[in-house]
């Protein structure tokens, strides 16, 4: 999936730092840190939700000027308690909660203000999160545009995307009766919730493989593959499916419409021509809102982040807005000059002349 990257984006990086945030209801987060200790400070928000982060995903920040943290969300990656558990229990597993982990990790981190990046399920995430915290956000990168909008999530869990991938639908579908094929996301939330490995583990490799199979515009069997195994397929289905049939807990067009609290705020919008998983019709949207953003429409991708095309108009807003930083820094201060000689006062009038 990743060697034309290295054409692209930065060399491999290890982290300087890893940890454990300790999250409400149970839940510890692993984040880790890479790049400068005292650069510029930038989240990365992974997609899915549920999906977790990869080692590839701390290339797309120029290591000299970046301070890069990486979560894993809750319920996924590294983080715990795990959604592949057979009674995982999600209760507590909502936006509004991953907003709250954001603002407390980068409190505990000692950070004023960071720019946010991420795509798909982490594009909705940094605009929930930005139109929360504006003061805390000074950029926004976002990728493949999802706002959890009803006839988003219809487009490609109910029908519509079946349009375009028959073949790769029919798929999705075969382990739903025909009698409950008309509310597929219900029919799958009750294989999911199921606690017996022998009726989750099916359902949540069919779901998974349904959005392996349309991120990139040709196929890449590696992702699928490494999106279907067993333990994060049960993590990624069940995590998805329960923010879907709650609408992300999102009122209508709320991500869009909220775009006041953020149009002052530095931002990129990337959205792949072809994107089935998220269609272009989002990004437009978001777009048309936000015209102060600049709007790159690739024309040769679809979803996923490790599209060429993609990747090099990702790491071109990090470089550009790390850029920024460094102008700032590099400013030179004013120089010091030595206090010029004061004029000598005039010699005082005669007192007489006065009066």
């Amino acid at each position: 999936m990743n060697e034309h990257l290295d054409d692209i984006l930065y060399p491999p990086i290890e982290p300087y730092d890893t940890g454990t945030l300790i999250a409400g209801e149970g839940n510890r987060l692993y984040y880790e840190q890479v790049g400068n200790p005292e650069g510029k400070p930038v989240v990365f928000l992974h997609g899915g939700p549920g999906a977790g982060v990869s080692a590839w995903h701390r290339r797309f920040f120029d290591p000299a000027v970046y301070r890069v943290i990486l979560l894993d969300q809750r319920g996924c990656g590294r983080s715990t308690p795990h959604a592949s558990e057979p009674r995982a229990d999600l209760r507590h597993n909502t936006t509004w909660h991953l907003v709250a982990d954001l603002e407390l990790l980068r409190r505990n981190l000692g950070i004023a203000r960071w720019q946010v990046f991420g795509g798909s399920w982490g594009s909705a995430l940094a605009l929930a999160y930005a139109q929360a915290h504006p003061d805390a956000v000074t950029e926004i990168v976002l990728r493949g545009i999802f706002t959890l909008r009803r006839h988003e999530l219809e487009w490609f869990y109910e029908g519509g995307a079946a349009s375009i991938v028959p073949d790769l639908w029919e798929d999705f579908i075969a382990p739903i009766p025909i009698l409950e094929r008309s509310r597929l996301m219900q029919a799958y939330h009750r294989r999911l919730a199921d606690p017996d490995p022998a009726v989750h583990v099916p359902a949540a490799i069919a779901w998974s493989k349904w959005e392996a199979s349309n991120l990139t515009l040709l196929p890449d069997p590696e992702l699928v593959e490494a999106m279907t195994s067993r333990r994060e397929a049960v993590a990624f289905a069940r995590i998805e499916n329960h923010y879907f049939l709650h609408g992300g807990w999102f009122e209508p067009e709320q991500l869009i419409a909220g775009v006041d609290r953020i149009r002052h705020i530095p931002a990129v919008i990337v959205q792949g021509r072809y994107d089935v998983c998220t269609p272009a019709m989002t990004a437009w949207d978001l777009h048309r809102a936000w015209p102060e953003a600049e709007f790159v429409m690739v024309p040769d991708a679809a979803h996923a982040a490790s599209e060429p095309g993609i990747a090099a108009a990702l790491r071109a807003a990090t470089d550009r807005f790390g850029a920024v930083e460094q102008s700032i820094e590099a400013e030179p201060e004013p120089e010091e000059s030595e206090p010029e000689e004061p004029e000598p006062e005039p010699e005082p009038a005669d007192a007489d002349a006065g009066r």
